[in-house]
């Protein structure tokens, strides 16, 4: 599994106190001064590292927001773009000895369930899992000795929800999909990923003597999103904006193909604005800012603390017993 630096310059924002969905209020602390984010993750947060890496995004990616490419997987910005919205604009690299300052946001585990493992046997996926997670948490281990201590873990999505995965569904037999249309045995793996993610940060904070590790629900977010997809101002949770998909056939964003004997261009929707997937796998703009401001504010945390305020994390568990 690997992982794509992007450094992003953090400007200082407020830290109100918001109420989450049930009675309890998000913690209110004073916001962190961070000096610096780093991102570490996939294809849903790398704001640049494949295109330089491999191969850049074809057009019409970035047409919403950038009117161009800019090595993003979607039209327009990002869920980490969209957290650090207020970002400063001095431009200058971050030196080692600001780690301890810096917030560090990781971003994985779709790449690993959609593509790696949803294929396996039920067996073989509970043995495969937690190999995973412990590159995950060498990761995690290796940036704590080189100074990180503020650590912002987001936990992968519903998978099984993924247009692309749907649009190869035909005449599903029974159970086969949940309620809301999404395939039930890969969220179900998804699931199973993230509760021992959850398990695994639990010890991580325990060994790390001076780490703030806020463990991020992205699961629960987008499916909350596509589940009530009209009610946020969005259509069918699973049209794809930009690309062909189905039993036999794929056409990616920004490429030419075959479709049932038909030769198709994958150019982007009328309104990506009203669209939830950009290209099947990854979102759109609009999608990407509504569950960005969905989970900055703590509601969806443990513990629940607004990103802004993630360095407290640590004492505020030991506060209430944990260490």
């Amino acid at each position: 599994m690997g992982f794509l630096i992007n450094l992003v310059l953090w400007f200082f924002f407020s830290s109100p106190t918001i109420r989450t969905n049930g009675d309890d209020e998000v913690i209110n602390l004073p916001p962190c001064d961070y000096s610096t984010m780093y991102n570490f993750g996939d294809s849903n947060s790398d704001t640049g590292g494949i295109a330089a890496a491999f191969y850049p995004p074809a057009s019409p990616s970035g047409e919403t927001y950038y009117g161009r490419p800019v090595g993003r997987a979607s039209d327009g910005r990002l869920i980490i773009d969209f957290i650090a919205q207020d970002e400063c604009t001095r431009k200058r690299l971050p030196r080692p000895e600001n780690f301890s300052e810096a917030l560090f946001t990781l971003d994985i585990g779709q790449n690993d369930v959609a593509v790696g493992i949803r294929s396996l046997s039920y067996e073989l996926q509970q043995a495969v899992v937690p190999n995973i997670l412990s590159q995950f948490i060498t990761q995690v281990r290796g940036l704590y000795e080189r100074g990180a201590r503020t650590f912002w873990v987001h936990n992968t999505g519903p998978i099984g929800c993924l247009p692309v995965a749907i649009a190869k569904v035909k005449d599903p037999a029974p159970g086969y999909l949940d309620e809301n249309g999404c395939v039930k045995s890969q969220n179900d793996i998804a699931l199973q990923f993230n509760e021992e993610l959850k398990d695994e940060i639990v010890k991580l904070r325990a060994e790390l003597s001076d780490a703030a590790i806020v463990y991020v629900d992205m699961y629960a977010a987008k499916y909350e999103l596509i589940t009530n997809a009209k009610n946020q101002g969005f259509e069918d949770p699973f049209e794809i904006c930009c690309g062909y998909h189905g039993i036999g056939y794929d056409v990616w964003c920004g490429n030419k193909g075959n479709v049932n004997g038909t030769e198709v261009y994958a150019g982007s929707c009328e309104d990506p604005s009203k669209i939830i997937s950009w290209d099947g796998v990854h979102y759109t703009e609009a999608a990407n800012h509504w569950i960005a401001n969905r989970i900055v504010n703590g509601s969806m945390s443990d513990p629940s603390i607004p990103i802004t305020s993630a360095c407290h994390a640590r004492a505020n568990l030991s506060a209430l017993g944990f260490f």
